[in-house]
């Protein structure tokens, strides 16, 4: 009989790898939670889509030990695994459909976020159902058109909002909004929203309630402190991704590494081609290196023939095409051996290529590259040197 467990033991330890560097995390919230501070609020870490592709729990426990007060994440799956794993503090979640129950969420202390009457009269009656308070933040639409509540409906929701909590049902403990172009310093919709979300804080508060406000994502954590309020909420700050480079070094150190290693070397003549299509050509004899990831681990096909890795002390440029399970690195004459170590994208500190530069090149934001890195085929080492002090 086969033999499962011994047979996965055999495996190399990977094909590709996400390296997970937990003390950049923490650095990375303590810069943060550090701005957050100097204007008087908390910080509400996101760990959304695990933790952007860098594990929930292990960001959450990073952050929770480097100063966060809080986290947020989108589903309610999401919050309960973080209670699954032991995470105490407050947790918001705020995406719903209408098959979610809130009550194992209410059970569990999980906050909800109301944007209409009908989202909340279900929080309410789930409260009820478990016979406690349920802790709710109001969103308000300020201007990014997703969810939150319409301006024009929003007295009617607060008044509610207000009732239920009067008769013990809930507590009202924030209201939000979301900026849209936080990331674009001076951007005349940023102040646009800051005085809707004002307007909207006021009638909460003349509807009785006394809440606290957020509305700063990483972008505004860093470059508008008159818009922390009580409690700011960075995300992809947090891993070390600068939303705003254009206003200046932020101090943060990316956390995510995704590396592979060499499977096969080959000399090929001047004149031979190389992958699919043939679309380039050695023009001298050159050594190429084998690399076992692909587009199916995450390496964008859209890549073939503009980007490069860097192995054996230097970048070198890949070849050809990005194939599902492999791409083919130029080393021209230098030495490099099968085993040796590929970082496709790192932190960029020794000039390896980065998630951002990744980004920039495919038109995309560096969001999109981290959060799509963890796949089926890719494993996942946590790098933490306060836990190996410990």
């Amino acid at each position: 009989m086969w033999d499962h467990e011994r047979a996965m033991s055999e495996q190399p330890v990977y094909r590709a790898d996400l390296r997970i560097d937990v003390d950049a995390i923490r650095h990375n919230v303590r810069v943060l939670a550090g701005h957050a501070a100097d204007s008087g609020a908390s910080t509400m870490v996101i760990v959304k889509s695990d933790g952007y592709g860098h594990g929930a729990l292990t960001v959450a426990r990073a952050a929770l030990s480097a100063g966060a007060d809080r986290l947020g994440v989108a589903a309610l799956g999401e919050a309960l695994q973080l209670r699954e794993g032991g995470i105490t503090a407050p947790v918001l979640c705020w995406l719903f459909t209408e098959a979610d129950e809130f009550g194992p969420a209410i059970a569990a202390d999980v906050e909800l976020s109301a944007s209409s009457q009908a989202t909340l009269a279900r929080i309410v009656s789930a409260a009820e159902a478990q016979d406690r308070v349920a802790r709710v933040h109001l969103k308000i639409d300020t201007g990014l058109a997703r969810s939150g509540c319409p301006a024009d409906l929003w007295p009617a929701l607060v008044e509610a909002a207000a009732k239920a909590e009067a008769a013990g049902h809930i507590r009202v403990e924030a209201v939000w909004s979301h900026l849209a172009c936080a990331d674009e310093p001076g951007h005349p919709s940023i102040d646009r929203q800051a005085e809707r979300f004002a307007r909207a804080y006021e009638q909460a508060r003349a509807a009785g309630l006394t809440p606290i406000r957020h509305l700063a994502n990483s972008a505004a954590v860093l470059t508008r402190p008159d818009l922390h309020f009580e409690l700011v909420r960075p995300g992809i700050a947090v891993y070390g991704l600068d939303p705003v480079p254009q206003a200046g070094d932020h101090d943060l150190r990316p956390a995510m590494t995704f590396r592979s290693s060499v499977s096969l070397t080959k000399r090929v003549p001047a004149g031979e081609s190389v992958s699919y299509g043939h679309s380039w050509t050695a023009t001298e004899p050159t050594t190429l290196a084998l690399v076992p990831v692909g587009y199916a681990d995450g390496v964008p096909r859209s890549l073939s023939g503009r980007m490069d890795v860097w192995l054996a002390g230097r970048r070198r440029p890949v070849r050809g095409r990005v194939c599902m399970d492999q791409l083919v690195v130029d080393c021209g004459d230098d030495e490099v051996r099968e085993g040796d170590e590929v970082i496709v994208f790192g932190p960029g500190d020794r000039g390896e290529p980065t998630a951002a530069e990744w980004a920039d090149e495919l038109g995309t934001i560096h969001y999109e590259i981290v959060t799509g890195m963890y796949r089926p085929r890719v494993t996942r080492t946590v790098v933490n040197s306060e836990a190996e002090e410990s």
